[in-house]
């Protein structure tokens, strides 16, 4: 089993309380307050913002078999992925310019930054908001919401595409061959930092 394979089954508990927190469960209905869903938005685009540079960060330490991937998806990140944010935002109204980072989006960003000073370390660190938003699509487009601004969300995470870019981040990580206690230690500390998340307004 790769280094990689072995992190997300170490990382499914973890995976399984997110999909039972309040917020996804509310996505999962379609009954989520909005202005729930509203803050969660702001901070996730306060996040993918970093998100942005931590992939930056790794590009720049990337071995040439690694540097075009990291840098295109540091592009997609910004143009891509917020442009949809954006979309997203408009029939909840979520206002990105006057939105300040929660404790929690906090948090997490300064450890995938830091983690990302090291390139097996930072690698290990981002592979959980790919993967885990992959296999949460991927579950609720099982009995998608009815409510069409929840549906789009979640037919996002389980395109896929998306999926395809989860699978690479994984396979890269596997080409790195980091520390495997390194790498571990980094994975299971952005896990908990992902279903705290979930808590950001």
């Amino acid at each position: 089993m790769s280094l990689s394979s072995r992190l997300q089954e170490g990382g499914r508990p973890l995976l399984a309380e997110q999909l039972a927190h309040p917020t996804v469960v509310g996505i999962a209905r379609g009954d989520l307050d909005p202005a729930v869903f509203r803050g969660w938005l702001e901070q996730d685009y306060l996040y993918l913002l970093d998100y942005t540079r931590v992939f930056a960060r790794l590009a720049w330490q990337a071995p040439d078999g690694h540097l075009g991937y990291l840098v295109d998806l540091a592009h997609s990140t910004l143009h891509e992925e917020l442009s949809l944010h954006r979309e997203l935002s408009e029939p909840f109204g979520a206002d990105f310019d006057a939105a300040v980072k929660s404790p929690q989006c906090a948090a997490y960003t300064e450890f995938l930054l830091d983690a990302a000073a090291d390139y097996g370390r930072g690698l290990a660190a981002l592979l959980p908001c790919m993967w885990g938003y992959s296999e949460l699509g991927r579950a609720l487009a099982a009995d998608p919401p009815a409510d069409p601004r929840f549906r789009r969300w979640v037919d996002t995470y389980a395109d896929p595409g998306f999926a395809a870019l989860a699978d690479r981040c994984a396979e890269i990580l596997d080409e790195a061959a980091p520390d495997e206690a390194v790498a571990e230690q980094a994975f299971m500390t952005a896990m908990r930092h992902e279903l705290a998340f979930w808590d950001a307004r």
